[in-house]
């Protein structure tokens, strides 16, 4: 824990904070003794979940009320911090839409591309300056493993996905001799909020899809911290860790058609 705090502090800040991953890596970063800055819109939960933390954990938590896709949300950020230095980044506040790309409103897909790409850009851009400054820090981009196959019925949330990853990726080795640990974080079916908003339900996908699909919160936060300044890309559950490298091993990567056929058998029927 020490060796952690002395990496990572004395501040993190986590966006997506009011519930799943988010929630999950800022009650286990706070266990190591780190201080949480906790970024969401819905700031009453935001506010519950930093005095939990400061009830159970010997951390500081810090609420931060902001939109991700506002031109202004980092300048709301940086007045809430005011001087408290950021040692971690945990870029996870996403979403994402299911069904034909065509068939979605364009603002509604150019929102995704704020909060998933954007937002993390401009974070990772300011705290990575400040951590390179110190010659210390670290920064989980939260990817997916539909930023590794593509996703047919998901297309534009697997672009995004890709492109956290692909950015953390990079990162990991252009920062390395800056001594900023960077690690691309890509689960699978998480449980959280999300993929109830999204109306995607595996339980129609056939056993040997759904053993082990569905993982916890605290698991793939455990995975990201675990394999942060140890790699460059973790691939949290076992079952996730063997369908990518059947997709590696297929002559051009997993068809995308394959991707495509199995996304129906967790959406609505038309």
């Amino acid at each position: 824990m020490a060796r952690f705090s002395d990496q990572y502090g004395p501040w993190a800040l986590i966006t997506g904070a009011s519930s799943g991953i988010g929630e999950a890596f800022a009650r286990q970063i706070a266990a190591r003794g780190v201080s949480v800055a906790l970024v969401a819109r819905r700031g009453d939960r935001l506010q519950a979940i930093a005095d939990d933390i400061e009830t159970e954990t010997k951390s500081r938590a810090l609420a931060i009320a902001a939109d991700l896709t506002d031109e202004h949300g980092l300048d709301t950020i940086l007045e809430a911090l005011d001087l408290r230095h950021i040692g971690l980044l945990v870029n996870n506040a996403g979403a994402g839409q299911t069904g034909r790309f065509l068939d979605h409103a364009l603002d509604d897909e150019l929102a995704t591309l704020a909060l998933n790409c954007r937002a993390p850009l401009k974070l990772t851009h300011h705290f990575g300056r400040a951590m390179r400054a110190e010659g210390r820090g670290g920064i989980i981009m939260l990817a997916s493993i539909a930023g590794i196959l593509p996703s047919p019925e998901f297309a534009g949330y697997s672009a995004t996905k890709a492109w956290n990853r692909f950015l953390g990726e990079a990162l990991h080795a252009e920062l390395a001799d800056s001594g900023i640990d960077v690690v691309s974080l890509c689960p699978g079916l998480t449980q959280s909020e999300f993929f109830d908003k999204v109306n995607f339900d595996p339980s129609g996908w056939p056993w040997p899809l759904r053993a082990g699909a569905i993982l916890s919160a605290d698991e793939v936060a455990r995975a990201g911290l675990r394999g942060l300044g140890r790699t460059s890309q973790v691939v949290p559950g076992l079952s996730y860790r063997w369908l990518m490298r059947a997709g590696r091993m297929a002559p051009s990567g997993m068809p995308p058609w394959l991707t495509e056929r199995v996304m129906r058998l967790a959406l609505p029927k038309k």
